[in-house]
């Protein structure tokens, strides 16, 4: 296991995150789940398309390659898990909109190639954490077992995918860079929880 990720149990994560989700930010998710439901299946979407451009713009490091073009097809098939959930309901997707909790983070990236490779694989790295965290309050809270048994399977799989970008910063780049910028990454992703309104989207 990463070090900066630790799963306990299937239920109960415990991630290196700053500041902790709402109470809030829950009671709207729940009061407007139909609205969450477009909001992830877009967010699962755009994690699949990322994948595949670091795939394609890094596409000299064999080995991340080889585990974006997995966790590429792993975030597609959560998109289709999505989107069946919402056929279901009779919800329609919509337009994308800004996200603008990605766009700040993005705001914070270093120039030049290896610094900007570094943060992309560490940006990634932290929203996965969030999104293991998000998932895992929401698979607690709803009362529909089949609805809390797929938010509580993502979770796992979001805590994966950010010890995945872990390590893969770790692979590239030494121990003390990645311990020391990551920690970096994680202030600045609180300070954005921390100023951006609450909402009923996943981040």
């Amino acid at each position: 296991m990463s070090r900066y990720c630790i799963l306990d149990n299937p239920v109960s994560l415990k991630l290196a995150l700053k500041k902790s989700s709402s109470e809030k930010w829950l009671q709207e998710v729940l009061t407007n789940f139909s609205a969450f439901l477009i909001d992830h299946a877009a967010n699962e979407r755009k994690a699949s398309s990322l994948a595949i451009s670091l795939a394609l713009h890094y596409r000299d490091r064999h080995e991340l390659v080889t585990k974006m073009a997995d966790l590429a097809v792993e975030e597609l098939n959560h998109y289709r898990q999505v989107i069946k959930l919402m056929q279901s309901r009779n919800i329609v997707q919509t337009p994308d909109k800004k996200d603008p909790y990605i766009g700040q983070l993005q705001d914070h990236t270093k120039k030049g190639s290896d610094a900007f490779f570094l943060d992309r694989l560490l940006i990634a790295a932290v929203v996965e954490a969030r999104g293991a965290e998000r998932f895992g309050l929401l698979g607690a809270a709803l009362t529909d077992p089949q609805l809390s048994g797929f938010y509580r399977s993502l979770a796992i799989s979001e805590a994966k995918h950010h010890e995945l970008f872990s390590e893969l910063a770790l692979t590239y780049f030494p121990e003390e860079q990645v311990s020391a910028r990551l920690e970096e990454w994680l202030e600045i992703e609180a300070t954005i929880i921390e100023g951006l309104p609450v909402s009923g989207r996943l981040h």
